[in-house]
């Protein structure tokens, strides 16, 4: 399979609180009050029109200072290996992050958002509103993280994921 590489442009920057990976919240969740900003670059100022009406908003970013990846990760929530693509690690083939968080104002290109884990400085790609009726599904299987016994509250980041290391044939694009 042949795939051609996609280019994407930030729309914005996303600011919080958080400068170092190690000791942050890992989720929204575990992020409650955490307040931050969304600068968005004013040429996309007209795509915020009618965004103040929604009390959450998703956010897809770059995991800006994720270098490398492995295609089986040992994430924050377990202590078993699973397939990257199993977990929310944020060393991944393409290091994209979501978060859903509350949007508490809108003012021109600054939206105040809430429940921020997110560092400091990222680059946001996009945002989209959170409709509960299309994006929350409460009784659908939930894979190893329902079997988890740590709560997303009280877990915080650490150095597992800050150095690659050296990347393995199976974890290469050439592979």
């Amino acid at each position: 399979m042949n795939l051609d590489p996609i280019i994407f442009r930030p729309i914005g920057v996303i600011w919080s609180p958080f400068n170092d990976p190690v000791g942050m919240p890992i989720q929204p969740g575990g992020a409650r009050g955490v307040r931050g900003e969304v600068e968005v670059d004013p040429a996309f100022a007209g795509g915020l029109v009618d965004l103040h009406e929604f009390s959450r908003i998703i956010l897809l970013y770059a995991f800006h200072r994720s270098e490398g990846y492995r295609l089986r990760v040992v994430p924050f929530l377990d202590t078993c290996e699973h397939g990257v693509f199993a977990t929310r690690a944020p060393r991944r083939p393409n290091p994209i992050g979501l978060s859903v968080v509350r949007l508490v104002g809108v003012d021109d290109c600054r939206l105040l958002i809430e429940d921020v884990d997110i560092l400091d400085g990222t680059p946001l790609l996009d945002i989209k509103p959170y409709v509960s009726s299309f994006d929350a599904f409460p009784d659908e299987k939930t894979g190893w993280f329902g079997r988890t016994r740590q709560e997303i509250h009280e877990v915080r980041s650490d150095c597992r994921f800050a150095d690659a290391g050296p990347l393995g044939d199976e974890d290469s694009w050439e592979a």
